[in-house]
């Protein structure tokens, strides 16, 4: 086997015992000649004369490693050096490829947060690329031509939701995520005060975001009230005092406590504040806006939920179960919304207008009823008998592999809904050598990336989180895998 100079994940033969050929070192052609061959001279226009230098020095200096280790030399030398321009001219296209890829998520992860969350729509994708390649009204009014507001954009559609949901005096401004919307509200409204949590609700989600340290950063002082299972409505009156500036509920977003447990619906806690003259702010996390139930998905708040119970201010998650941009939602009391709008930290917070865009998008498809526009929900709805049909059909495509079809469960995902999962199907793969790892990384090295799971030794590729429309590249895909176990003469297909 050749053993050229290492610039990939390719399993290479033992190096071979031989002394290394110190007069090939003087063979290696200088980087100008390289540059100026024939190859090399038509790439430059293309990759630029920076990217191809440092691209012939990369290859030049993994030659004479490889030398100085003597794994190249003899005939290898001589087949090296006339597909030497060749190497460099794939080095340069390599590093010029874009690191941001789109991937196929065959994990069973439908919201997951390391590959983007929720995916957006096409109306989303358009009205993006409409507003970001030229100038927008982003903070003009077109009617009486002056300096507009951007929530604006947001806000109107919003109106209009709220407003068939029974919350017509909501107010809404957008931040950049729902850390970043906990942290101004509780900066804008407890800073130097106390805001009172459950202790059952001090969550820590994923990346470190623990509510203490937020509290703290904030400048708000955390009051725990209750125990960690059960907190009741007299524990948070109680804790109440002139200091007091917020009743705070978290939503238990990535974890569920059961058994012996008690903690006070929002209505009492939205009362409560009320009648102490107290805001009671929310951190819902995932925000959705309609009646996840007909897709499937039980027992998860919605925004407007949280706003009929009488919650005076709400923060939500664009991309999680609202099915739309990364972005944070800050609604509620009008007055409320404005104090967060005039605290400094608001502008450092802002979204663009490219995030406005696929927000009006999305807000649009909810207040059309066209669920079918959003992904999320298209992922949700789907049936568990038509997933099993799409895995038969890739399976078809490796019909000599060793291959199963499992039913499963899709997991929520992304700190949305904890517990629940959908059912689904997946086809599951087994490795040559039994190295599932080096499966997965096949995979994930295909033109279009695929991200699977490893369950039991195996590869798992869960269709609910699959596009149907990226069905045949993954069968393309799974046809050319090269750790990929075939079934031997005695092996039974179990699909």
């Amino acid at each position: 086997m050749t053993s050229w100079p290492a610039d990939d994940r390719r399993a290479q033969a033992p190096p071979r015992r031989r002394a290394p050929d110190a007069g090939l070192l003087r063979r290696l052609p200088p980087v100008d000649e390289l540059l100026r061959s024939a190859l090399l001279a038509a790439l430059e226009p293309d990759v630029g004369r920076a990217i191809l230098l440092e691209s012939t020095r990369a290859e030049i200096s993994a030659a004479r490693e490889a030398i100085a280790q003597a794994r190249l030399g003899g005939d290898e030398f001589e087949a090296y050096l006339r597909i030497l321009p060749a190497r460099i001219a794939a080095r340069a296209r390599k590093n010029l490829e874009p690191s941001l890829r789109r991937v196929i998520n065959a994990t069973g992860v439908i919201i997951h947060t390391n590959l983007g969350r929720a995916p957006l729509s096409k109306q989303a994708v358009a009205r993006m690329a409409e507003c970001a390649s030229g100038y927008s009204n982003l903070e003009f009014d077109l009617d009486q031509g002056a300096r507009g507001r951007r929530d604006d954009h947001a806000q109107n559609l919003l109106e209009k939701l709220f407003a068939r949901e029974g919350v017509a005096d909501a107010k809404t401004v957008v931040v950049n995520n729902n850390a970043a919307a906990v942290f101004l509200a509780l900066s804008a409204l407890a800073r130097g005060g106390e805001a009172i949590v459950s202790r059952g609700e001090l969550v820590e989600i994923g990346g470190s975001f623990r509510i203490p340290d937020i509290m703290a950063e904030s400048g708000a002082i955390l009051r725990e009230v209750g125990t960690t299972n059960r907190t009741r409505i007299e524990d948070y009156e109680q804790a109440i005092n002139d200091n007091t500036r917020l009743l705070l509920r978290v939503h238990r977003s990535n974890f569920e406590i059961t058994g012996f447990v008690e903690q006070p619906t929002l209505a009492e806690l939205a009362a409560l504040g009320h009648r102490r003259g107290i805001p009671v702010m929310e951190d819902l996390g995932s925000g959705a806006l309609t009646d996840l139930r007909a897709f499937g998905v039980a027992g998860e708040p919605g925004l407007c939920d949280s706003l009929r119970a009488g919650v005076s201010l709400v923060t939500c998650s664009g991309d999680k179960l609202l099915g739309g941009p990364q972005a944070g939602l800050i609604a509620g009391r009008a007055d409320l919304v404005a104090r967060t709008r005039k605290h400094p930290l608001f502008r450092a917070l802002r979204v663009d207008k490219t995030c406005f865009a696929a927000l009006e998008a999305t807000f649009d498809a909810y207040l059309r009823e066209r669920f079918e526009d959003i992904p999320l929900l298209r992922i949700f709805a789907r049936k568990a008998e038509e997933i099993e049909r799409r895995c038969v059909a890739l399976a078809a495509a490796i019909p000599s592999a060793a291959r199963d079809i499992v039913a499963t469960r899709a997991m929520i995902g992304g700190g949305a809904a904890p517990g629940k999962s959908l059912p689904s199907f997946a086809l599951v793969l087994e490795a040559e050598g039994g190295d599932a790892e080096a499966l997965a990384l096949d995979l994930r090295q295909s033109r279009v990336p695929v991200v699977s799971r490893i369950e039991d030794g195996r590869v798992w590729l869960d269709l609910r989180t699959v596009d149907e429309a990226d069905d045949p590249q993954l069968a393309a895909t799974l046809a050319t895998l090269k750790h990929l176990r075939m079934r031997g003469p005695h092996d039974v297909s179990r699909s």
